[in-house]
């Protein structure tokens, strides 16, 4: 079959749930070929049925999504327009090409996933519904709920998985489901505040392994870890060492050279972008060694006067120190995207990571949840000369146990 002529599993299982009566929100499945003329009178015709909402959502319907875990490509909100809906699809597309591109190409790299070409992305396009999100799947002899993304109340919550749900019809209705489709799935639901539930999306995971975890070791004590799932309380994991203080500090002493030796020898300047790019290029270069790995931060977020430092050091050169700041600022965001990528972070307290459901718990974070282990911040000094002097490197192993007490040790390998 032509890829862009095959259809999306997230369309054909939403058209089942459909046609079986189950409470499937009002869409429209527009392929990739549909973009490419000037008029969409289906499309159109669909909005205009829902023009009580002043917008939608457009979710990321690519004929080989399947073949990538969930979260890999967005679901964006827009305007109830074709406008909108054509905006909203070159930002999932813009989004794969730049924030969600590195862990495209680590499922390409560790899990087969094929090369995809992002402009078959289709998309399917609802009504957008207030109301909480939650998901739900069956492991091994239990099913699970994971809430997360409440709209409704203004005090949010944290993510959190229950194995009882709010109301016993979500558990009966993700039976239903999960039968009529005849395999294991991952069912993403909408609640509105009356309790109507929406199902929004379902997807294939009985393919995927879960495995159980071994034993735990002891090394040094930290102080707290904060997970999701509590199931498993040992892992190891290839390491990244980050400490960008140090890399902030030798940013402001090439700056002094560039002060000082400008004049003699302008590549002194491009010398510093290398260093940026070669920092960037090797926080991708590890990603794709290792599909799992941990974040060691000696220093992970930017130390605020250091950054402000880099960032005027050449304020007396204006047309070098634009160029530098871009840089700088670029910098941080490949930071982030790398960062997003571990299932490990073992930081000082206060660093927080902001989860969404996948990240939270969808299938994908059963053999592999997000752990952040941290040690107090009055303990900071204490806890890095510790690490320095167990003289963990970036590529060690890092093994994690949590102790019957939710105390986290970690340990070099």
């Amino acid at each position: 079959m032509h890829m862009e002529t095959k259809i999306s599993e997230k369309v054909k299982y939403l058209e089942k749930l459909r046609h079986e009566g189950f409470n499937v929100p009002d869409f429209i499945y527009v392929p990739a070929s549909e973009f490419k003329k000037k008029n969409l009178p289906e499309l159109e015709a669909f909005l205009k049925k829902h023009q009580e909402s002043y917008k939608v959502i457009a979710r990321s319907a690519h004929p080989e999504e399947d073949l990538y875990k969930s979260g890999s490509f967005d679901s964006v909100e827009t305007y109830a327009d074709t406008g909108g809906i054509k905006w909203a699809r070159k930002r999932i597309i813009k989004l794969a090409k730049t924030a969600k591109n590195l862990s495209i190409l680590r499922q390409q790299h560790f899990n087969s996933a094929p090369e995809i070409e992002l402009e078959h992305m289709g998309v399917i396009v609802m009504p957008f519904i207030f109301g909480t999100g939650v998901m739900a799947k069956k492991l091994w002899d239990h099913w699970e709920f994971g809430y997360c993304r409440d709209r409704i109340h203004k005090v949010q919550i944290e993510p959190y998985i229950t194995s009882t749900p709010h109301d016993r019809r979500l558990l009966d209705l993700s039976k239903e489901i999960q039968n009529c489709l005849g395999f294991q799935c991952e069912i993403e639901y909408v609640i509105e505040k009356d309790g109507k539930i929406h199902v929004v999306q379902a997807k294939d995971i009985s393919s995927i392994d879960i495995l159980e975890n071994k034993q735990s070791e002891r090394s040094i004590k930290m102080d707290n870890v904060s997970r999701i799932r509590k199931r498993r309380n040992y892992r190891e994991r290839s390491v990244y060492v980050m400490d960008n203080q140090a890399f902030y500090m030798e940013i402001i002493h090439r700056c002094e050279e560039v002060l000082s030796k400008y004049n003699e020898d302008p590549s002194c300047f491009n010398n510093i972008l290398k260093f940026i790019e070669s920092y960037e290029s090797e926080l991708e270069s590890f990603a794709l060694r290792h599909q799992r790995f941990a974040v060691l931060g000696l220093s992970i977020n930017e130390p605020r006067n250091l950054f402000q430092v880099a960032n005027h050091y050449l304020d007396d050169i204006p047309e070098l120190q634009e160029m530098l700041s871009k840089a700088l600022n670029k910098n941080l965001y490949h930071i982030d995207i790398f960062m997003s990528e571990a299932d490990t972070l073992i930081v000082k307290d206060k660093f927080r990571i902001n989860l969404c459901s996948h990240d939270a718990y969808g299938i994908d974070t059963v053999r592999n949840p997000i752990w952040s282990i941290s040690w107090s911040v009055k303990r900071h000094d204490e806890v890095i000369k510790r690490l320095k002097e167990i003289g963990f490197k970036t590529d060690d192993t890092v093994g994690v146990d949590i102790d019957e007490h939710s105390v986290p040790t970690i340990f070099r390998l």
